[in-house]
């Protein structure tokens, strides 16, 4: 079983799925606007409650590959966005995926807290080199997010992934380890060191 620590940052944490989520990732899921931007359609409720399903059972897969981790306020358990991160099979290399807070999160305008938090884990406990993350070209709002979490354009990907009847662009970002990690928060850096004292001073 491989399942990742929790994960606090000032103003977010991540946790693993729990079978209690499965309201708010249906409530993500099903969404006309929150599923706009994804890179998969708008689910219907049972396709939503079997990709629950196969969600909760990714840290019982060995190698694994997949962390779909739930987002929730500071000392709250409640569920309110997910993140994820999808581990390629070469390298030391990993994408950034699926983040989305739900409208009413209280931890809205801090998403990009929940990248950092994961690309620390990934840094550190995974020992990952590269991590990269897209989204759709037009969806303008995202490069902010992106910037704030330690990525740097690189390039786009011209239709690569095809939803509500029509292919798009992907703009696409990466961050390097030796380069982000000293622009790591405290928080930041104690999870990049196992959850000990942080690594820089």
């Amino acid at each position: 079983m491989t399942h990742l620590p929790e994960l606090h940052g000032e103003h977010l944490w991540l946790r693993e799925l729990r079978a209690g989520d499965l309201t708010a990732f249906e409530r993500i899921h099903t969404h006309r606007v929150l599923t706009r931007y994804l890179g998969i359609d708008r689910m219907t409720d049972r396709e939503a409650q079997d990709a629950f399903a196969q969600c909760l059972a990714q840290p019982f897969t060995h190698p694994r590959r997949k962390h779909t981790l739930a987002v929730c306020a500071p000392g709250e358990e409640t569920m309110v966005g997910t993140m994820g991160l999808l581990i390629e099979d070469y390298g030391r290399n990993a994408m950034l995926t699926s983040l989305v807070l739900l409208p009413d999160a209280p931890v809205r305008g801090h998403g990009h807290e929940a990248g950092r938090l994961l690309m620390a884990h990934a840094f550190g406990t995974l020992n990952l080199h590269r991590i990269w993350a897209g989204h759709r070209a037009d969806h303008t709002r995202m490069r902010p997010v992106m910037l704030a979490a330690g990525l740097r354009p690189e390039a786009t990907l011209r239709e690569l992934f095809h939803t509500r009847g029509a292919w798009h662009d992907v703009t696409t970002y990466a961050a390097l380890a030796h380069q982000w990690i000293p622009t790591a928060t405290a928080a930041e850096q104690t999870i990049l060191n196992g959850g000990d004292a942080p690594l820089l001073t």
